[in-house]
């Protein structure tokens, strides 16, 4: 069996899995009844947690999938978040495709470090993306058309063209929004196809794989760039929506580990998995950060939530019910 990059769309089968469609109406309710209820602090709570959702979803591809465990997805994030920023703040390039523009920077960006890292396996792997995010930070950081170490600001009257700051506010979001809905879409389609059949046959035995006929290669830079591309757009939203950008806001490696934390904590490997995961964390790590005792220990907590996983729930939220409870096991894709 020969598993094609070209092969990414599910059998009609597949389609009829009520687990996907949870969780595109989860996210679909969740944004929608924002917006409908036009509450300003309840959008920008519900803007970080769909962020969360979208890097976290993101990672899941290459990941979940894959098997990779990647600490520099930031660095996408980062990069292709400063690159749309930068087309919008300096050109004044409308946002949608300056977002656009910052995701494609981003899957350029995996294409030329995916042919060197993707050779590497496990922990090689791991440690290789960690200094990936510090170069990228070094060389932003130093980089004069991006502002070097103080960053960029936008131009106040660049939100003039969406009503004002806070009409372009709800226009970021309502983007945000729709970007996930498409990343969830996405997911699916990767997972139920037979791209995603040969990303998960890497994952459990890469040598096996490849002996079957799976191009190893091939499919793990694909994996690479749809993984890197949604992080890009995100990141212009992101900091579109603030403002500003910095080398050391874009490229927080902190971030990285919150991101595997919510893929692990909702269940790698599934489509519902990170949704979950990433609004948990979200809401776990409010109130962490809004605690006396916590407030300056929540990624020491964030790292023993990890480790517990790791130890006693290997297949997240979505994984310990599948197996508790078989018959929510098609509700939970």
């Amino acid at each position: 069996m020969e598993a094609t990059a070209a092969s990414v769309t599910p059998s009609f089968s597949a389609w009829r899995q009520p687990g996907f469609y949870v969780t595109f109406v989860l996210v679909l309710i969740g944004g929608g009844s924002v917006i409908l209820m036009g509450q300003d602090t309840l959008r920008e709570t519900a803007f970080t947690v769909l962020m969360f959702v979208g890097l976290a979803a993101s990672l899941n591809i290459l990941m979940g999938y894959a098997g990779y465990v990647n600490f520099g997805h930031i660095v996408f994030f980062g990069l292709g978040g400063y690159f749309g920023f930068y087309l919008v703040s300096q050109f004044n390039m409308p946002l949608f495709p300056a977002a656009i523009a910052g995701g494609l920077l981003s899957v350029i960006l995996a294409l030329v470090v995916g042919a060197a890292v993707l050779r590497l396996r496990g922990a090689y792997f791991a440690l290789a993306t960690i200094g990936i995010n510090e170069a990228a930070r070094a060389f932003v950081s130093n980089f004069s058309p991006f502002g070097g170490s103080t960053g960029m600001y936008v131009n106040f009257s660049s939100y003039d063209e969406y009503g004002g700051a806070a009409e372009a506010l709800w226009h970021t979001f309502t983007l945000l929004w729709l970007v996930i809905m498409v990343l969830v879409v996405v997911s699916f389609l990767v997972k139920n196809s037979r791209f995603g059949l040969g990303l998960i046959a890497i994952r459990e035995d890469e040598d096996t794989a490849m002996v079957m006929g799976v191009r190893a290669p091939r499919e793990k830079t694909l994996a690479f760039c749809l993984s890197a591309f949604f992080p890009g757009v995100i990141g212009t939203l992101y900091f579109f929506k603030n403002g500003n950008v910095e080398p050391e806001d874009a490229f927080r490696f902190q971030m990285s580990l919150e991101i595997l934390v919510m893929v692990m904590l909702g269940g790698k490997g599934t489509v519902l998995g990170p949704v979950l995961g990433a609004f948990a964390y979200e809401r776990m790590r409010g109130l962490l950060l809004t605690s006396i005792f916590f407030k300056n220990l929540h990624l020491a907590v964030s790292g023993l939530f990890l480790l517990l996983i790791v130890l006693f729930v290997p297949g997240g939220v979505v994984g310990w019910v599948r197996t508790r409870f078989p018959r929510w096991r098609r509700f939970l894709e």
